[in-house]
Parts: C-alpha cells; structure tokens; sequence
C-alpha cells in the first residue's frame, strides 16, 4: 500500500508544474521579505530622525535653563553686593548715632543743663513714612 500512495501522490522534486509553484512562492516570499526589511529600515530611520529632532530641542531647552540660571545668579550676586554695602553703611551710621549721642552726654555734663537724649534705635524710623509724590513734568529739562 505504501508504495501505491507514493505512485498517486505527486513528487514536486520531479514534477515541472510544481517546481514553478514551489519557485513563484519562494520568489514571492522574497520579495515579500524585502519589502518588509525596507519598512524596517524605514521605521528606523524615521526613528532616528525623531530622537535626532528631541535632542535637538532638550539642548535648546537646556541652554535657555543655563542663560536663565546664569541670570538670576548675577543677579543674586548683585543683590548681595548691594546688602554688603547697605550692612556697611548703617553700621557706620549707628557708630556716628553713638558718637554723636556720646557728645550729646559730654555737653550736658559740662553745660549742666538736661538734654533731652532720646534714646534712638538705628533700625526703627521714627516718623511714618510719607509717600513721595511726583509728577511727569518735574523730569523735563
């Protein structure tokens, strides 16, 4: 029986019509392949662009952050530059407060009169102060 199925069934390996099929499939297969590792390539290309385009855009965003840092920190820098020197100037200031106030007792002592020595604190403004009132016209020259 074995050797009956082998004479009724068709060997592709010997038979023309057959080898043709069995080559068109492959054929097709192939160019089926191509087309497919074509996308791929394409896929990846397309990809690449991208990152390629957000590196682009994160260095940009980068240097904007780094321009803007750059300028708060001078900025900061000046600021504290600017306190140093106001530090500085109502620290001689309170020493003038006290020399002046040390003359103030020496007179009284010498002259025997009571001054009236008020007891003033640096930090505190004695008067409230008064919104300064200004106009366009007093800049023109």
């Amino acid at each position: 029986m074995g050797s009956l199925q082998r004479q009724t069934s068709p060997d592709s390996d010997n038979d023309p019509r057959y080898a043709s099929v069995t080559d068109e499939r492959k054929r097709k297969r192939m160019i089926s392949n191509r087309e497919s590792a074509r996308r791929s390539r394409m896929r990846k290309q397309k990809q690449l662009g991208d990152l390629i385009n957000e590196v682009t855009v994160l260095k940009n965003d980068n240097a904007k952050i780094t321009e803007q840092v750059d300028a708060v920190t001078r900025k900061y820098v000046e600021m504290e530059s600017r306190n140093d020197v106001l530090r500085a100037q109502a620290s001689e200031l309170t020493e003038r407060l006290r020399s002046l106030n040390s003359v103030l007792e020496m007179v009284e002592e010498i002259s025997g009169q009571a001054l009236d020595i008020p007891e003033i604190n640096p930090w505190q403004v004695s008067c409230p102060m008064q919104p300064i009132r200004a106009s366009a016209d007093m800049f023109d020259c």
